[in-house]
């Protein structure tokens, strides 16, 4: 039973079959394997308080707290937690587990920070929103965006 092939692998499989060299490439592309350089607006604001967070700070439950203080919403510790999670598979944040070195029992934290990739994708978000604002008519002008 043959598998159908979704129309863009298709179609880039058709570009570069006569390119050997990038063979192996179009057996392994799929569109799994593609990483996801977009972010939601819940995903923006979670790395935004990751930047905004003191060293160390940058746990979920902290984090969960900060964005309740900064929205004025509750937000659960899972949502924290999958937010990072699919933040970490694409790349824009790292984590490193941590010892408590303080009361006894103390569970290990995990301490997130922002990656240089994370920055970026940061930084184009803003480009563009700043960018939609500017056109907007009811509100061009009336904004000072550097």
């Amino acid at each position: 039973m043959s598998q159908k092939l979704p129309a863009k692998n298709f179609f880039l499989l058709i570009c570069i079959t006569k390119q050997l060299l990038f063979f192996n490439f179009v057996i392994h592309f799929s569109n799994k394997d593609m990483i996801e350089t977009r972010i939601g607006d819940f995903e923006e604001v979670v790395m935004l308080i990751l930047g905004i967070l003191p060293k160390g700070e940058a746990y979920a439950f902290r984090i969960a707290k900060e964005f309740s203080a900064q929205t004025g919403r509750e937000v659960s510790i899972g949502a924290i937690h999958s937010t990072l999670d699919r933040l970490d598979k694409k790349g824009f944040v790292t984590s490193e587990l941590i010892h408590s070195a303080g009361k006894r029992g103390e569970r290990q934290k995990r301490i997130f920070a922002v990656t240089a990739l994370g920055k970026r994708i940061l930084k184009e978000s803003l480009d563009f929103k700043v960018g939609l604002w500017k056109q907007h008519p009811a509100f061009a002008g009336r904004f000072n965006f550097s």
